[in-house]
């Protein structure tokens, strides 16, 4: 389908190393900034946006930028996210850049362009339309820790439940998904007031 100049892009986002896998399909405007993409990938998780982020594409490496940036710059150059739209770096379907949030636990997170759409009237962008499972808590060690945090929590005979179950009390319910409670989400972004404390 060729590009108009306001077209829809349908995009799956995986959290990386995870299995069974943790995704979300959102529905996103071409003209989105990547720094609005960030917003929208911390709702749809949901993460607590309080960690570092980037994306990473073979050409570029895009995130906030602050004039002394570029002294720092190593390897792949930087760039200011906030100057790009995803149609600009997502150029073609089955086009994708990977999006690393928390430098510390490095969550990986793959983004495929998968369809390019026209505009549905009945429906208001962003909106998630489908997902699988629940995102890790912040701070878990990434994959790998949460990959054990898991491992724990379901066994109560385990040396480090009684610790864990201290900073999780409810469990964690690692199928858990709610697209109504993720598209709420969405809607908060949509009126300019995304809360993530």
């Amino acid at each position: 389908m060729p590009r108009s100049t306001r077209s829809i892009l349908q995009l799956k986002i995986t959290l990386e190393d995870i299995r069974p896998p943790i995704w979300r399909r959102v529905l996103v405007e071409s003209t989105m900034k990547l720094d609005e993409l960030h917003l929208v990938i911390q709702a749809i998780m949901p993460w607590q946006n309080y960690h570092l982020h980037s994306f990473e594409s073979s050409e570029a490496s895009y995130m906030p930028l602050m004039p002394d940036d570029a002294l720092f710059d190593f390897g792949t150059p930087s760039k200011d996210e906030a100057k790009f739209k995803i149609s600009q770096v997502l150029t073609d379907e089955k086009s994708w850049i990977r999006y690393i949030y928390d430098m510390g636990d490095g969550w990986q997170h793959k983004i495929v362009l998968e369809k390019i759409l026209a505009p549905d009237p009945k429906l208001k962008y962003p909106i998630c339309i489908k997902g699988k499972r629940a995102c890790p808590p912040e701070d878990c060690g990434g994959a790998w820790g949460y990959m054990d945090l898991l491992e724990i929590l379901s066994d109560p005979s385990h040396p480090d439940y009684a610790e864990m179950m201290e900073y999780h009390e409810e469990g964690l319910d690692a199928e858990a998904f709610d697209l109504a409670e993720i598209n709420e989400s969405l809607s908060n972004y949509k009126l300019g007031k995304l809360d993530f404390s």
